[in-house]
């Protein structure tokens, strides 16, 4: 199926590893103008050789988007490549690991930081080029905590929320302007931030690696773990043609985890 995305400009945040690298891949698929972004410049590098092995059209912008310039990073290195961005796919790593009382207000700070103003400040950047366009695509990758908290995430559980009801209240401001905007939430899937976690679990549950991903299976009625490219694919979906008339929508790719109706 053709996207329709051939030409347009996509900057994929978080894009040297994971999920972000697998959509990545796949807009790179439907030529795509892409713009790649990390804080690693060395992932980065890689990441980028290897969608340019297969033809693409890559370029790269190194930003730590926890750091308070970091946003300002991507906007300005996409400006002066591209002169706009069509579709923004927001996305980081999580925050550190803790309970609900165990964080004094810098790491809570931090954790706003990285998750919520950087997607502020990026779509705030955007999406205004996008509206003068009539036509843009933002894809937020949050969580499954947005549906169903995680135990010793309050930091991800919290912000990712926050994030959520950004897009949402923006969604319909600029649903008028031909701009859609929409979240997707993966449940346990097989990326090095899963493997973080799970180092995480066994300190502090005292319990085998094995154990930790047992539990996440048997918390997942598809009794596996989901892939990035079956994550990918639903935000290379969003960002396509045929998602126009899908907006303000909280997307679960999760093998059915969140066990919500809704």
């Amino acid at each position: 199926m053709q996207l329709g995305l051939e030409g347009k400009v996509v900057v994929v945040c978080g894009a040297s590893r994971g999920i972000g690298f697998a959509a990545a891949e796949l807009f790179a698929a439907d030529g795509a103008e892409l713009v790649i972004v990390s804080r690693n410049a060395t992932s980065l590098d890689a990441a980028a050789a290897r969608l340019r092995a297969t033809g693409a059209s890559v370029a790269q912008v190194v930003a730590d988007l926890s750091a308070a310039d970091g946003p300002a990073h991507v906007v300005d290195g996409v400006m002066r490549l591209h002169g706009r961005a069509d579709v923004l796919v927001t996305n980081t790593g999580g925050p550190v690991t803790g309970s609900a009382l165990g964080h004094d207000w810098s790491a809570w700070q931090a954790a706003s930081e990285l998750l919520l103003r950087s997607a502020v400040e990026l779509t705030r950047a955007f999406v205004p080029g996008m509206q003068e366009r009539r036509w843009g695509r933002v894809i937020g990758i949050t969580s499954i905590a947005v549906k169903k908290p995680v135990p010793s995430l309050v930091l991800s559980n919290s912000l990712r929320a926050a994030v959520t009801g950004f897009f949402r209240t923006l969604a319909d401001e600029v649903a008028p302007d031909g701009v859609t905007v929409n979240t997707v939430l993966p449940g346990y899937t097989a990326t090095e931030r899963l493997d973080e976690l799970a180092t995480a679990t066994m300190q502090r549950a005292g319990i085998t690696r094995e154990a930790v991903f047992d539990r996440w299976r048997a918390a997942t009625p598809a009794a596996r773990l989901g892939t990035p490219q079956e994550v990918a694919s639903a935000i290379v979906y969003l960002a396509s043609v045929h998602a126009g008339f899908m907006t303000g929508q909280a997307l679960c790719v999760d093998g059915g985890a969140s066990g919500t109706l809704l």
